[in-house]
């Protein structure tokens, strides 16, 4: 009898197994499909539920030229996920009561920052966090991209653009013509000034701020904000893959292909390893293992294998919707829906990157701790259904 039982219950993990495989295999076919319509080089992927990585697959190459397999413990740049990152050190700071989300900017600052036509409405902490700030992103930031790392410190960066004797201030063409406070308009600019905050106040570099409390904790060894901080021998290579409409936009980030001279249509071409002095709004260099394990954190809390980074009160209160009329916006992380085939449209939180060579996305629903992590090295339309097909896997996993 013992043995009989036991040949039952061989066979039904066999058979959830089966089943928990199949749905995954439908994923494989849409991710293989979709890469080959969009032109995505490489692909890699995860699933993270009740704190640890429980599904992953990496598809085509990190680089070309090399043919380097794509793989989850490969670098690369995420975009503006990183902003998440800042968030989170802002955060910090808060709840040790050495930030005030509504005071003045300028109460942290060695010089004056304000909207010239609005002088008297002082940018607040919470205002950056809700894109609220009036601060945008001019000229300036798009020409601040270049191979390597920064040659500009943040503090002259901010200082450069953002206050009225700089030399890149023309006119004041970082603010826009509201108030702050008055209208959302999405900003990368303003997450460079929130990274500068968090320095002065934590009276150290940004990016050491943040390995030291951050990454490190969380056993994220292979990330960093600087070229100099990873493994540039490991990294996904980022592509263009140039068409007759994106040609001309390519163009004008010609400085960022030093190798290339003729953006032939129908060609890959390699992008330099670039930043940008403006660096806490979107350089994090990080792999899907070593991320995945800060959004088990998230998704746990704020606490995983005993280290925590953040309170439950506080990674609530970035989930929680914060202007009223939007119902998407909460502190930096936002909600998104996205199409299942079986459930409709579901409701995600969670934050996408994009530069160029590079998309990135991560969504997750903190009810079931059940989140998406998606690396491509060629930004393309179309991803959104793929966070989903993987969301209702995913979930269609956990019911087996």
């Amino acid at each position: 009898m013992r043995k009989l039982f036991t040949h039952l219950l061989v066979l039904a993990c066999c058979v959830t197994q089966v089943k928990a495989q199949s749905a995954y295999d439908s994923v494989d076919v849409s991710i293989k499909k979709f890469m080959a319509e969009m032109n995505i080089p490489g692909f890699a992927t995860c699933i993270v539920k009740d704190g640890k990585m429980i599904w992953s697959n990496a598809y085509g190459l990190a680089d070309i030229s090399n043919k380097k397999a794509m793989s989850i413990d490969g670098i690369m740049n995420i975009g503006s996920v990183s902003k998440t990152f800042t968030t989170t050190a802002t955060m910090q700071l808060w709840e040790k009561g050495l930030i005030d989300l509504n005071a003045d900017v300028n109460s942290y600052l060695d010089f004056r920052i304000r909207n010239p036509k609005y002088p008297d409405k002082p940018i607040t902490i919470f205002q950056i966090l809700t894109h609220t700030s009036s601060i945008i992103d001019s000229k300036a930031y798009e020409e601040s991209y270049a191979c390597g790392d920064p040659t500009q410190s943040l503090n002259d960066w901010i200082h450069s653009v953002l206050v009225s004797d700089g030399r890149q201030y023309n006119d004041g063409n970082s603010f826009g013509n509201w108030s702050p406070g008055d209208k959302r308009q999405y900003s990368n600019v303003a997450f460079g000034l929130l990274g500068l905050i968090v320095e002065k106040v934590a009276k150290q570099p940004f990016n050491l701020y943040c390995k030291k409390n951050i990454f490190q904790p969380l056993g994220m060894n292979k990330t960093g904000w600087m070229l100099s901080e990873v493994d540039t021998g490991n990294y996904i290579r980022p592509y263009a893959y140039i068409t007759t409409e994106n040609r001309k936009d390519y163009l004008t980030f010609a400085r960022l292909f030093p190798n290339e001279s003729e953006f032939k249509t129908g060609t890959y071409i390699p992008v330099c390893l670039y930043s940008f002095p403006n660096y806490p709004d979107g350089l994090v260099r990080t792999s899907v293992r070593d991320i995945s394990l800060y959004l088990a954190a998230l998704l746990n809390g704020g606490e995983l294998n005993g280290k925590r980074i953040l309170k439950k009160e506080t990674i609530d209160k970035m989930f929680t919707l914060q202007i009223e009329g939007n119902n998407a916006q909460g502190l930096t992380w936002r909600t998104s829906e996205f199409e299942t085939k079986q459930h409709g449209k579901v409701k995600l939180w969670g934050h996408s990157g994009l530069d160029p060579g590079i998309q990135t996305f991560m969504f997750f629903n903190p009810a079931n701790k059940t989140g998406v992590i998606t690396f491509q090295n060629n930004p393309s339309d179309g991803i959104p259904r793929i966070v989903g097909e993987l969301y209702e896997a995913a979930t269609s996993e956990q019911k087996h």
